[in-house]
C-alpha cells in the first residue's frame, strides 16, 4: 500500500537555509529519506509543507483529510515566543486535529502537540539536552503504548532542545521520561485526532549530530555549554567516525552509544510503529 504523507518542516526560512549552507540536513529532507527507508519496497507520497512561512499551502488539489498521515520535524524556532512562525504552526496542528489526520513528530513536535492541544511549553530550567538523551524511561503507560513497541524499559536516543513541555495538555497520556526532560513522549488525544510525539530525535544519527556540531560550535560556547570551539569539532570528528565505524568499540565506550541509537532500524522504532499502528490503519480505510 502506497501511503500517502505530509511532512511538516517546522523551520522559518532562515534556520532552513542555514542548515542548508552547512553539512546537516534539511529536516524535510532528512525525514523524508528516513520514512523512504522504513516504506521500502514500497515508495511513499510524499509532500511538504513549511509550515513557518507566511505563503505555506498545501498542494494545490489537496486538503488535510486527503493524507494518510503527518510527520512533524525539529525546528530551531523558540515554541513560546508568540512568533507569527511559530502561531501559524499550532493552529496548523490544530486543524491538523480536527481534520482527524494522525500526526507524528520529534523535538518541536511534541511542543507543537502540547500548546496546539491546550498544554503549555517554556524553557528548560536544566538548559539544554544536546547529544544523547540519557536513561529515557518509559511510564506505565508508555509500556503498553504501540509507539514504544519494541523498546525496553529505558534507553538512551539522540537529542537536540532548549524547551521542553511545561504541562500536559487535556488528553494526553505521558509516555516517556528522564532526569533531564519530565517529558519524553506522549500521546494526545484531541477531538478525533491523535499526535503521538517525542522530545528526542529518532530520525537522527551520529553524523546528523556531528554536523549540528559543528554548527552550533560558537553558540555552545556563548553559553557556558563547551570550554572552546576546538572542543566542539572534536567531538563532531568523533561523532562522524562512529557513524562510518559504529562497531568500533573505544568510540561506542568513549561516546556512550549503544545499539539503540546506532542500529537504524531500533533508534527509528517509533517512526516505524506510528507508520503501521496509525498512518496505515487509516490509509486502508481510506482506500
Amino acid at each position: 500500500m502506497t501511503l500517502n504523507l505530509l511532512i511538516v518542516d517546522g523551520y522559518a526560512r532562515d534556520g532552513r537555509e542555514e542548515l542548508a549552507a552547512s553539512n546537516a540536513h534539511v529536516a524535510s529532507e532528512l525525514y523524508a529519506e528516513t520514512l523512504r527507508r522504513l516504506l521500502a519496497p514500497e515508495s511513499p507520497r510524499l509532500a511538504v509543507l513549511f509550515a513557518a512561512d507566511a505563503d505555506a499551502a498545501l498542494p494545490a488539489g489537496t486538503a488535510l483529510a486527503d493524507f494518510d498521515g503527518i510527520v512533524w520535524t525539529g525546528s530551531s524556532l523558540t515554541i513560546h515566543s508568540g512568533r507569527p512562525e511559530v502561531t501559524r504552526q499550532i493552529d496548523f496542528a490544530r486543524a491538523a486535529f480536527a481534520a482527524g489526520v494522525p500526526q507524528f513528530g520529534s523535538c518541536w513536535a511534541i511542543q507543537i502537540a502540547a500548546m496546539a492541544a491546550g498544554g503549555d511549553c517554556g524553557p528548560n530550567p536544566r538548559g539544554r539536552e544536546m547529544g544523547l538523551a540519557r536513561n529515557i524511561t518509559l511510564t506505565p503507560a508508555g509500556r503498553g503504548h504501540a509507539l514504544h513497541a519494541g523498546r525496553p524499559d529505558a534507553f538512551d536516543a539522540w537529542a537536540v532542545h532548549d524547551d521542553m513541555v511545561t504541562r500536559l495538555p487535556p488528553g494526553a497520556v505521558l509516555l516517556a521520561t528522564n532526569a533531564f526532560t519530565p517529558v519524553q513522549a506522549m500521546a494526545v488525544t484531541c477531538g478525533p485526532g491523535e499526535f503521538w510525539a517525542v522530545q528526542y530525535h529518532p530520525e537522527f544519527d551520529a553524523a546528523e549530530l556531528a554536523a549540528l556540531y559543528a554548527l552550533r560550535a560558537a553558540h555552545l560556547v556563548e553559553r557556558g555549554l563547551a570550554p572552546d570551539e576546538e572542543t566542539v569539532h572534536t567531538h563532531a570528528t568523533r561523532l562522524r567516525q562512529l557513524h562510518e565505524n559504529p562497531a568500533d568499540p573505544w568510540l561506542r565506550q568513549t561516546l556512550g552509544a549503544d545499539e539503540q541509537v546506532l542500529d537504524f532500524h531500533l533508534r527509528t522504532l517509533e517512526i516505524r510503529n506510528w507508520l503501521h499502528a496509525c498512518a496505515v490503519p487509516r490509509a486502508r480505510s481510506q482506500r
